[in-house]
């Protein structure tokens, strides 16, 4: 498994897209972009990802995420089975009703996996430091597939994706990567079948030889939440995906919930969100220790991960690296106090 500093900091996923990778994203829909233009693109776009989160002092790095368009939906044009929607909603305010929609014609499948070796392996041969490979999770995925006379409710599409799923992480295993992480910020917007949810983590995670986490937030398109923003509801039931970190959004909250830890007593790992995705403020370094040591009441140091709230796929990206250097800067405050020095 990967060796890592006391308090690790990491990035949940997704990182800031840089300004002209938005053009040109936008060029690539247009037809307007060869083959390697569009690879020169990606390449690029993660490398300044990745460079990023070294220059913040990130010990756990994620590749970006920069080919997916947003966290999930790039995924939707590798799947066979699947008939584009049109959007419910195309005037206004942007919001999540306006997200690409797909009607399932057959059977979901994807012969050609889901494109995250590929990621992987690109992001292995620009950094020497430490990944953790981020996958969306099989309820979440499931979410913007309309089942049709093909499935009977979501639960039965996220069974099939919790297969491919599988197989994905398994090939990301066999390339190397020792940490992998789905994502599931649906499980907390819709916590009315835990045990039906803990079961597809469980079918997603089966035989996966790595250390494992998982993301729960509340939703994140535009930087607003798409639920009611409470984990209880999927306690105590939650504790028993076999997973080994959960990865839970804190900052915005002002560290709500987090006696779960107390209320519920475990032996996983909890990464906490201490920044801020959706704020323009910058939090400094005290405020990210004021938090950290806030968890340190209801978490063990050794069981305890630094992280922001979400990814930062809706964030600018000066206000990402500033938060990203505060992180780390808090975490070293406490790191500190706890050895004594």
């Amino acid at each position: 498994m990967t060796t890592l500093p006391l308090l690790p900091t990491s990035t949940v996923g997704s990182y800031s897209p840089p300004s002209w990778f938005c053009s040109a994203v936008e060029a690539i829909e247009r037809g307007e972009f060869g083959p390697t233009d569009r690879t020169e693109t990606y390449d690029d776009a993660t490398r300044i990802a990745l460079s990023d989160q070294e220059r913040a002092g990130i010990d756990l790095l994620t590749e970006g995420e920069m080919r997916r368009v947003d966290f999930n939906l790039g995924f939707y044009g590798r799947l066979n089975g699947l008939r584009k929607l049109p959007p419910q909603r195309t005037k206004g305010p942007d919001g999540h009703d306006m997200r690409d929609r797909h009607q399932v014609v057959d059977r979901i499948s994807a012969p050609e996996g889901l494109g995250i070796v590929e990621e992987y392996r690109f992001a292995r041969q620009h950094t020497q430091r430490p990944l953790k490979v981020t996958c969306p999770g099989p309820y979440t995925l499931a979410g913007r597939p309309q089942g049709g006379s093909v499935y009977a409710d979501r639960y039965a599409v996220a069974r099939d994706m919790a297969a491919i799923i599988n197989a994905e992480l398994k090939k990301c295993v066999a390339e190397g990567a020792s940490f992998v992480q789905l994502d599931e910020p649906s499980a907390a917007v819709y916590p009315d079948r835990p045990m039906a949810f803990v079961e597809l983590v469980a079918s997603a995670v089966e035989g996966v030889e790595a250390e494992i986490g998982m993301h729960m937030c509340f939703g994140n398109f535009r930087g607003r939440a798409v639920g009611k923003r409470r984990y209880e509801p999927l306690f105590p039931h939650i504790l028993e995906c076999p997973i080994d970190q959960f990865v839970l959004e804190f900052a915005s909250r002002e560290m709500a919930e987090i006696d779960l830890w107390k209320r519920y007593p475990n032996d996983k790992q909890l990464a906490i969100g201490v920044v801020d995705v959706k704020n323009y403020y910058i939090e400094t370094p005290e405020d990210v220790a004021e938090r950290i040591r806030e968890a340190l009441k209801y978490v063990a140091p050794e069981k305890l991960h630094i992280v922001p709230d979400c990814g930062f796929s809706q964030t600018a990206r000066w206000d990402a690296h500033a938060k990203l250097v505060a992180m780390v800067k808090g975490t070293v405050i406490v790191r500190r106090e706890l050895a004594g020095s």
